[in-house]
């Protein structure tokens, strides 16, 4: 552990008015909690496979980039720790997830983690969490009238339990046009139209927990949730996956035109920022 903050939570501070969130590409399950789980596949298979790498352009923005090692199967830090759920009537997983997207259980019957486990969990990784964010927050707005929370995530193409068909390539989550300025939303969403890949506004994914908690436009934060479909940026089998066939690798190559427009949407996060001022 740092003095700053615990090793397993990586904080690269920027002066730029945005915070890049990766709440999700963390892989590590501490040996306590694999105790239980049915496979290390399965317990990983839901992470938003290489979006930290998908992004690492945005230090070289000046952005202040926030990211957990951790994987979401210990504990989903973008879930509401009351465990009020964020789609009410719509299939999703809990803070500490019993499935995986598709169903599956993720750990033998019993072993599931009880209250007084999950209690340990939030307070060891997702309460460190929202704090550092908070923390950037606060860093940032003594510096800009307005700042960008940018929320990145990423999930398979096909997944018939939470959606019917092929999920859009890029899905704009702004919690039904709340967590956000409208002019940042409409000119994300300019730049999803101008790259040729498909795109929906608070669609199936309309912000999770980090950004409808954070997301204050009136105080000068707005927040933004990216949802992209995994076909995007890696080459992926759509429908049902297997062990030996996912993840596939990341390819720098393949992934080129959704990463020139991912730099074009933090840019214009950025100009929005800062023409606020």
């Amino acid at each position: 552990m740092s003095s700053e903050h615990p090793d397993w939570l990586t904080i690269v501070r920027g002066g730029a008015p945005l915070i890049v969130s990766l709440p999700h590409t963390g892989t590590d399950i501490p040996a306590e909690y694999e105790n239980g789980l049915v496979s290390p596949w399965l317990a990983r298979k839901d992470a938003d496979w290489w979006i930290e790498r998908l992004y690492d352009f945005a230090v070289g923005l000046g952005a202040t980039v926030i990211r957990t090692t951790i994987s979401r199967t210990v504990i989903d830090v973008n879930r509401d720790p009351s465990g009020i759920s964020l789609y009410p009537g719509q299939a999703t997983t809990e803070l500490c997830p019993t499935t995986t997207f598709d169903g599956e259980p993720l750990y033998v019957p019993g072993a599931e983690p009880d209250a007084g486990n999950i209690a340990g969990r939030r307070r060891r990784y997702f309460d460190p969490y929202h704090a550092a964010l908070g923390t950037e927050i606060e860093r940032l707005r003594a510096q800009h009238a307005n700042i960008v929370v940018y929320d990145c995530h990423s999930i398979r193409s096909v997944i018939p339990r939470l959606f019917e068909g092929n999920l859009p390539h890029f899905n704009i989550g702004t919690n039904g046009g709340t967590s956000c300025a409208p002019v940042l939303s409409d000119a994300i969403e300019e730049i999803c139209i101008g790259s040729g890949f498909s795109h929906v506004v608070n669609g199936r994914f309309k912000g999770g927990y980090i950004t409808r908690s954070l997301g204050h436009p009136v105080a000068g934060v707005h927040a933004v949730q990216m949802e992209l479909a995994c076909r995007g940026y890696m080459k992926e089998p759509l429908g049902p996956v297997a062990e030996d066939e996912w993840p596939t690798r990341y390819d720098e190559d393949y992934a080129a035109p959704m990463r020139a427009a991912l730099t074009l949407i933090l840019q214009t996060c950025l100009t929005f920022a800062n023409s606020k001022a």
